[in-house]
């Protein structure tokens, strides 16, 4: 394998593992490892949702997941990344299903869209430099009890389980 592939295969997963953790840091509500993702000067234009610095989103998105939702996952797949020397752009599919509450009821909104993302790797790093949103389809539902099989136990900080591990 030449130079210039390795280094082309350890850009995509350094760039896949940091949009992993994008959705880590989403669900954990870890607001260091979500700007960890960026640039200091990265952005992130989220539409009508938000428009400003990629920390900003993080402090924007922690505020309302913690006070307004329930229970979140964030998933993505599909990704597709091409790499040209220290610069890259990706797109990649995320699925978000956020719980709320709504007086009794328990609402539940699915989003799926694509995250467009432009990548630059600085001082050894791979973070954004700017990410678009594209929602591509919206849905929300009631969730009743039949609706959810187990309460999660799983925490919305860094005392998940999964911080043991990983």
């Amino acid at each position: 394998m030449s130079d210039e592939a390795l280094a082309t295969l350890q850009a995509k997963q350094a760039i896949t593992e940091q949009l992993y953790n994008y959705c880590r840091s989403m669900d954990r509500i870890d607001n260091e490892l979500g700007k960890a993702v960026w640039h200091p000067d990265g952005t992130a234009d989220f539409g009508e949702i938000y428009q400003g610095s990629g920390a900003g989103w993080i402090n924007h998105v922690s505020v309302v997941h913690a006070t307004t939702c329930l229970t979140h996952s964030h998933m993505v797949g599909n990704i597709i990344i091409r790499v040209a020397g220290k610069t890259a752009a990706s797109e990649c599919y995320v699925h978000a299903i956020l719980q709320s509450a709504d007086g009794a009821k328990r609402i539940q909104r699915d989003i799926r869209g694509r995250y467009l993302d432009r990548w630059s790797k600085r001082q050894g790093r791979w973070a954004i430099d700017h990410r678009q949103l594209v929602i591509d389809l919206s849905a929300s539902r009631e969730v009743t009890g039949d609706g959810f099989m187990f309460q999660p136990w799983g925490t919305r900080d860094r005392t998940d389980p999964s911080y043991a591990y990983v």
